[in-house]
């Protein structure tokens, strides 16, 4: 196992992203340790999680937020890459591991809290595109540009969840800058400029609302790369409901094994067409 804990120089070009050896500025990975199908995620304990689940790993990148793992799962070479919270730093996860290998599938497995009451707590949405309520992405493409999940990674979700026997729904998400006031949560005398927000997405059929997945399928679709989203459910924004403690880990295994099980199915169908 090989651990890289800095990135090299201070960045004043394009040209100085990288070291010598092709390592990325921010993830602090290079060329050749990046798997082709890779699994994102917010927080560095679900991607140490996920890594569990390997039956060996090959290398472990863990520079400033971002967390990355390479291993190999059911005899396939996959990648773990924890970004952080928002849609920043997922613009920096997708350019920079996409530096690395040629040509990612990427899988957003999440958080996300519900926009619908038929929606429970530890239910998974699969995303099939994303309301882009963010202007990270807006950096590389117009307001007009649709944020959309390629269409096989939405059918390997949903095939993979219905053999889970898992309560998921497939549907729009909505992806925001911020938790709080971009969510319209006034917290603590920080008042929101959107208070009817949920209302008005609940009232045009948005299924849940999260942090990350619009910029992913918006770059992705720039290149070309396969990518798409599945989160559980930690909040219901219809009835002001949280997920309980006792039950979190529990429903973040769910999400692990639901994406696992789906880039396996992906890279099944892919061997199958070579």
């Amino acid at each position: 196992m090989k651990s890289h804990s800095s990135a090299s120089g201070n960045m004043n070009s394009a040209q100085e992203v990288r070291d010598s050896e092709g390592r990325q500025y921010h993830i602090a990975t290079a060329p050749g340790e990046v798997a082709d199908y890779v699994l994102l995620c917010g927080d560095p304990d679900r991607a140490d999680r996920t890594a569990k689940k390997f039956e060996r790993i090959e290398i472990e990148n863990r520079y400033r937020e971002y967390v990355t793992i390479t291993g190999v799962y059911q005899g396939s070479r996959i990648t773990v890459c924890a970004t952080g919270i928002g849609c920043d730093n997922t613009e920096i996860a997708v350019v920079e591991l996409s530096q690395c290998v040629k040509r990612p599938t990427f899988l957003r497995i999440g958080t996300c809290g519900a926009l619908q009451d038929f929606i429970k707590i530890g239910d998974l949405v699969i995303s099939t595109g994303a309301v882009r309520l963010e202007d990270t992405s807006l950096n590389y493409v117009p307001a007009s540009y649709p944020a959309v999940a390629h269409y096989q990674m939405v059918q390997a979700l949903e095939e993979t969840t219905s053999e889970m026997n898992s309560r998921a729904h497939v549907g729009i998400t909505a992806t925001c800058s911020g938790f709080y006031g971009a969510q319209g949560r006034n917290v603590g005398g920080f008042r929101s400029r959107k208070p009817k927000l949920v209302e008005e997405l609940q009232a045009i059929n948005v299924y849940n609302l999260e942090m990350e997945t619009s910029t992913l399928l918006t770059l992705s679709s720039i290149q070309n790369f396969r990518a798409g989203a599945v989160c559980v459910v930690f909040a219901n924004r219809v009835e002001d409901q949280f997920i309980s403690m006792d039950k979190k880990d529990e429903t973040e295994d769910l999400l692990i094994e639901t994406g696992l099980q789906t880039i396996i199915r992906l890279i099944n169908w892919d061997r199958q067409k070579q």
